[in-house]
């Protein structure tokens, strides 16, 4: 059954900064190719990850692959800081500007473009969100707009029938997207006070993540982990399949 289709394509080249929309991109085992591939580990605790909790202003950094998809390794990294100054993800200064501001002691840390670990997303391959449900969710917030980014989506589907939050009715069955790509829903994201964070200047409004505490039981969107791999596109049709596992 068609249920919409791919709105936008969103990767995090680096884990906790701001990623980049693309209309293209393959999708490996572990999720979009690159998703999370970079990131800093905090030397403070050992054997975690420096995030948006520990500094919410690394969501003003804005990190992008600058070149083709490449299964032997990833392009180059740009990261285009808040004040708009572009560095490469090598750059020295880079690390140094991050473990300033964030007063943490950190080792950045780069996986290959065939193996990124569970351990760098944190939860399943894929997060997807509706656009559906992100119209409701603005209406039950009161606000003039949900960002749709706020939430971290690698996956934001335009549905045919705006039924909000239907994707939850789906947990066990799988999607295809485009002609390639299977994934299968997993279960709720639970959120937490990263989507209070601006993605725009990292101001923060914590009475977002209370009124999903409130009245979605701290759940918005769903995870996904991935069936079959391939590529998908920006404008790509997403099909409910009849099994369910």
């Amino acid at each position: 059954m068609l249920i919409g289709h791919i709105k936008e394509i969103v990767r995090h080249p680096v884990k906790s900064f701001s990623g980049e929309s693309v209309k293209k991109t393959n999708i490996m085992e572990y999720g979009l190719y690159g998703d999370r591939s970079h990131a800093f580990l905090d030397d403070t605790r050992k054997g975690k990850f420096l995030t948006i909790t520990q500094f919410p202003e690394m969501v003003t950094y804005k990190a992008r692959f600058a070149g083709e998809e490449s299964m032997e390794q990833y392009p180059k990294v740009e990261v285009i800081t808040p004040e708009g100054k572009v560095m490469n993800w090598e750059d020295e200064e880079l690390r140094e500007e991050i473990a300033r501001k964030s007063k943490r002691n950190i080792s950045p840390i780069t996986y290959t473009p065939a193996r990124v670990p569970l351990g760098a997303i944190e939860e399943e391959h894929i997060q997807l969100v509706t656009d559906a449900s992100l119209m409701k969710l603005k209406d039950i917030w009161g606000k003039t707009d949900v960002d749709y980014r706020r939430f971290r989506p690698n996956l934001l589907i335009s549905l045919q029938e705006k039924i909000p939050f239907i994707e939850e009715e789906w947990f066990g069955r799988h999607l295809k997207i485009g002609s390639e790509v299977e994934i299968q829903l997993k279960r709720h994201c639970e959120r937490c006070m990263i989507i209070t964070v601006d993605p725009e200047n990292a101001d923060r409004d914590a009475s977002l993540l209370k009124t999903v505490v409130k009245e979605r039981e701290n759940h918005f969107g769903v995870y996904a982990s991935v069936i079959k791999t391939g590529q998908i596109h920006l404008g790509d049709e997403v099909v409910l399949l009849r099994c369910r596992v």
